[in-house]
This record gives structure tokens, C-alpha cells and sequence, in this order.
């Protein structure tokens, strides 16, 4: 009983593991970073297929340049295979786009050329799904319901929904990470803004000290009876 209990459980995972997979296409995950120079623009391509979804994220995660005197901001923008600019954003931090495909290469850019001395640090990821190979049919899960098939489900099955779940969670590490530079740089920011109100405050007691010492001299000067009684 226990051995049969066992295989059941066995066979129950494996079925709700293939139901898992079937009820996720397949999907692509890509990131790179990369450093933008100034008065640059950089454009890079991506190849997709019809009926398919290209999601495109970016983020300008820079923690010390904004203490330096340069922005966070990049134009983007992303054109179709034909040509047509999909999107187009000027001077943005951060940005999320997601198009349906058609055939073809989409191109998109990041334009730094605005910046004339501040270079940028960008960072962005690729979530591309329904980018099945020409010609293979979706799996119907169906027909591992009944019979023998429940026995033949292979590693494989397994491994992509693993893998389905680890990129997701890879996605959100990222996600997480990129506030976590933003929330060092307002902290930097605010951290510097401290010590310089506080440089200024001491400045402007120690001119005022002297300031007002050089006054009761002069006042003292004006009042002082410089002539010199005769003997």
C-alpha cells in the first residue's frame, strides 16, 4: 500500500509538473549592461516572429552621478522591422514597452547625445515569449490525462518549468536590485546635501564671527581719542 501510495503521489506531481509547462510558453530571457558615452547613441537588434511578444525594460542605474552633476535620463526608442518608431521617449530614468511582433528584426536605440560630458551606465533585459521553432506544435496536455502516456513524461518537463520559475525569479532579483541602487542614491544624495548644509552653516557662522569683530573694532576706532595730552 505504501509503495502504490507512493507511485500515485509520484505520477500526481509529474502530471501537475506537465501542466505547468503547458501553461507557460516558451519564453526567452536576455539582459546586458553596458556604458553609454557622451554625445553617443547606441542601437542595438533583436530578431522576432510573428504572433510572438517582445517586452523591453531598461533602467539608467547610476547611484553617484547624480552627486556629480549628471542626470539619470537616456532617449530610447524602438522601431518595427519596417521601420515605423513604435515607441519614442525623451530624457526617462527608466522604461517598460511590450509589442506584438511580427517577422523581422526590431532595432532599438538608447541616445545619449544630449549629454555632452556625463556618460551613462544602462542596463537593460529582453523578455521575449511565444518564440516557439517554425513548425512545432503547442503540446496538449490532454493526452497525458489517461493512459500509459502519465508514465512516459520525461527530466526534461521538469527542468523547463525550473527553469521557467528561475528566470521569473531572476527577473524580479533584478527588479529588486535596480531600486535598491535608487534608494543608495537618494540616500547618497541626501547624505551630501546634509554635509554640504552643514559646511555652509559653519561658513557662514565664521564670517559672521568675523564680521561682527571687525565692526566693534571699527565702531571702537571711531569713538578712540587719538590726540596726546601735552606735558
Amino acid at each position: 500500500m505504501d509503495v502504490a501510495r507512493m507511485l500515485l503521489c509520484l505520477i500526481s506531481v509529474l502530471v501537475s509538473e506537465k501542466f505547468l509547462v503547458a501553461a507557460f510558453s516558451q519564453s526567452l530571457v536576455s539582459d546586458f549592461t553596458f556604458t553609454l558615452p557622451a554625445g553617443r547613441k547606441e542601437c542595438f537588434f533583436q530578431t522576432m516572429k510573428k504572433d510572438a511578444s517582445l517586452e523591453i525594460e531598461y533602467q539608467v542605474p547610476g547611484v553617484y552621478m547624480v552627486l556629480d552633476g549628471a542626470g539619470l535620463d537616456v532617449d530610447f526608442s524602438l522601431s518595427s522591422p519596417t521601420g515605423h518608431v513604435l515607441y519614442s521617449e525623451h530624457r526617462k530614468s527608466d522604461g517598460v514597452y511590450t509589442v506584438e511582433t511580427e517577422d523581422g528584426d526590431y532595432m532599438f536605440c538608447f541616445d545619449n547625445s544630449f549629454s555632452a560630458v556625463s556618460e551613462k551606465i544602462i542596463f537593460f533585459e529582453l523578455l521575449m515569449d511565444n518564440m516557439e521553432q517554425e513548425g512545432e506544435e503547442p503540446e496538449d496536455w490532454k493526452e497525458y490525462v489517461h493512459g500509459t502516456d502519465m508514465l512516459d513524461m520525461k527530466l526534461e518537463d521538469i527542468m523547463d518549468t525550473i527553469n521557467s520559475v528561475k528566470a521569473r525569479l531572476g527577473k524580479s532579483l533584478q527588479i529588486q536590485t535596480v531600486l535598491k541602487a535608487f534608494e543608495a542614491r537618494d540616500r547618497n544624495l541626501q547624505e551630501s546635501n546634509y554635509d554640504r548644509v552643514n559646511m555652509w552653516s559653519m561658513t557662514n557662522m565664521l564670517v559672521m564671527m568675523l564680521v561682527t569683530g571687525l565692526q566693534v573694532y571699527l565702531i571702537r576706532a571711531l569713538f578712540e581719542d587719538k590726540r596726546h595730552a601735552r606735558t
